[in-house]
Order: structure tokens, then sequence, then C-alpha cells
């Protein structure tokens, strides 16, 4: 029987084929593992807030962000929240932004 045209390596040319898969093998691995390993927190870790009666958005954010520029915190919270305007509930519950 005859040869249909296969490609047929040397051992050296296998030895290289062995090489470059095992190094493609190596880098994919740790692209995975690096991918988790950086996962987020999960969302049910996120500090939360609940709205007290006569809180307004900028008390919320002075007691629970001290120390960060309130305008900032405010637009944070906002953004977190879907909220359009400035407008809270006493009850309702606010996802904060995470310190830094």
């Amino acid at each position: 029987m005859g040869h249909a045209g296969g490609l047929r390596l040397t051992r050296r040319g296998r030895i290289v084929v062995l090489v470059f898969l095992m190094a493609v093998t190596t880098t994919l691995g740790a692209v995975v593992v690096a991918t988790t390993g950086e996962a987020a927190p999960p969302v049910a870790e996120a500090p939360m807030a609940v709205v007290r009666p006569g809180d307004t958005l900028w008390r919320i954010a002075a007691r629970e962000l001290p120390g960060r520029d309130p305008w900032v915190a405010v637009n944070a919270i906002r953004e977190l929240n879907g909220i359009d305007d400035y407008t809270v509930h006493p009850g309702q519950e606010l996802r904060l932004p995470a310190m830094r």
C-alpha cells in the first residue's frame, strides 16, 4: 500500500510540536487560573445602607462614606442604585460604592 500524502515528521519535528503544544497548554492554564483568581466579589458582599426617616443622599454619603467627596459619593450611590433624581425613601436599601 502507498502512503496517502500525510505529513511525516522527523524526531526533531515531533519534539518541536510537543514543546509547542505544552507551551500552549501551560499558557491557557495560567489564563484560566488568573481569570478565576481575580474574580470580583459577589454582589451580596457589597456594602448596603438602609434609608432612615429624614435621610437624603447627602446625609447617607456623609454617614456611610466619610472622608470621600460628598458629590462623588452621592453620584456613585445614584449610579449603583439606578436613581435618576435625588429622592430616597425610608426603608429603601441602597448599595454603596466600595471603600478604597
